[in-house]
């Protein structure tokens, strides 16, 4: 039997690099409300001053603040109120010393004014008087022209994950399309004479399949689409032909099953076969997912995943989530990691980089990891997991109590 020439985590990630730099996805324009979620392709710049006038951020009146210096509940200034500013309306009068202008919270504030004086500091004694109790600051209860945001600066950076809060942004600068990459086009084929889709009867001795859908889920939360799920026997012609067909159409394509070196296992027989430089990484130093192949076939990518679930998920998320942040950003983005603590002791496997599922806990108002164990194939493991740790292949493991960084899945 052949035995893996395993790569690291590390090198793999350089070796996909190298591999697939002219790997890339166009642009495309898609309207706002279509944005969440998506990757901005080019910086976005604010066409205009946010505000674009000096407004109000309280409910009361304009004044000229040096009027209201020294002034106290005992000693009020008082003023005179010379015009109110309607909500969405130009304020149409300067406003001088002794004066007033009532300015609702967001109105407009008058020229000559300098300060806001709240409604709760201020006694109408007439229709055109008002006594004032307290003493305005310059620039009090006001936000200036530009001060949020000014004309041509950076607002979204290219390669941003869009939020909600960045598509409110963005609709506030009156932009109602914007520019991202197009999501990379994926292809899953899962192969075994055992898998059966979902809705099917299950004969004694088949499973049904996991994989295309875990795996199809992972993808589309990555910043992928899914074009095909295809279930194939164990079949090197037809696993052959498929491949061929459906790599015309994608920019990946996942094959789980087959990547082991078992008398059955074809995938980097099929990757070879199909043209230069084919496989360049067949097996990894981790664990779980040893028997990972990553290939190269018409300029585009090939991974063979192992069949169990949880190996198939933790290889799809370090290593395929790599290349689609990588095409869809133009940049190598680090995972983000959520810091918890660790509920038990955590063992790793000597000389290799260690991924362990675990379920995310709160008690006493901290975060803890609690491991969740099970073999590869345990479909229970996925259903509990909230992410997994990551344990350097020079580490014997985890503490309790010791601080762990998870990933979330």
């Amino acid at each position: 039997m052949r035995m893996l020439k395993v790569d690291t985590i590390g090198n793999t990630r350089k070796k996909i690099l190298e591999q697939f730099s002219d790997l890339t996805v166009l642009p495309e324009v898609v309207e706002l409300e279509e944005g969440i979620g998506r990757i901005v392709y080019e910086d976005i710049f604010s066409p205009f001053d946010v505000p674009e006038f000096n407004r109000s951020t309280v409910d009361g009146y304009a004044v000229v603040s040096k009027d209201t210096f020294g002034v106290s509940e005992s000693l009020p200034v008082f003023l005179d109120v010379i015009d109110s500013v309607e909500m969405g309306k130009v304020a149409e009068k300067d406003l001088k010393t002794g004066q007033a202008i009532y300015v609702p919270t967001g109105g407009m504030i008058p020229k000559g004014a300098d300060g806001m004086i709240m409604i709760e500091y201020v006694e109408n004694l007439d229709k055109n008087t008002i006594a004032v109790y307290r003493t305005v600051a310059p620039g009090e209860g006001i936000i200036f022209k530009g001060e949020d945001i000014r004309s041509k600066e950076l607002l979204i950076k290219k390669g941003k994950k869009l939020s909600p809060q960045d598509i409110g942004a963005i609709a506030a600068m009156g932009i109602n399309q914007i520019k991202v990459f197009q999501k990379p086009r994926v292809a899953i084929i899962s192969t075994g004479d055992e898998i059966v889709p979902p809705g099917e009867r299950v004969k004694f001795g088949q499973i049904r399949d996991i994989n295309t859908y875990s795996l199809g889920a992972l993808i589309e939360n990555l910043g992928g689409t899914i074009t095909q799920r295809l279930l194939i026997a164990d079949d090197f012609n037809l696993i052959k032909e498929k491949l061929d067909k459906v790599l015309d159409n994608n920019h990946i394509v996942l094959i789980s099953g087959g990547s082991s070196v078992g008398l059955k296992d074809v995938t980097a027989k099929v990757i070879d076969d199909l043209g230069e430089p084919g496989v360049f990484v067949h097996g990894l130093a981790v664990k779980p997912g040893k028997p990972t192949i990553i290939g190269k076939v018409k300029n585009k990518a090939v991974f063979g995943l192992p069949g169990h679930p949880v190996s198939a998920m933790i290889i799809c998320r370090i290593i395929v989530g790599f290349l689609i942040n990588r095409m869809i950003s133009g940049e190598n983005i680090e995972d983000v990691y959520l810091e918890a603590i660790s509920k038990e002791n955590i063992h790793s496997s000597p000389g290799k980089e260690t991924y362990q599922m675990v379920e995310l806990i709160r008690e006493d108002g901290k975060v803890y990891a609690q491991p969740i164990y099970g073999k590869s194939g345990s479909i229970s493991t996925l259903i509990h997991a909230d992410g997994f740790i990551r344990i350097n292949q020079n580490t014997e493991g985890v503490n309790k109590g010791d601080k762990v960084w998870v990933i979330r899945l």
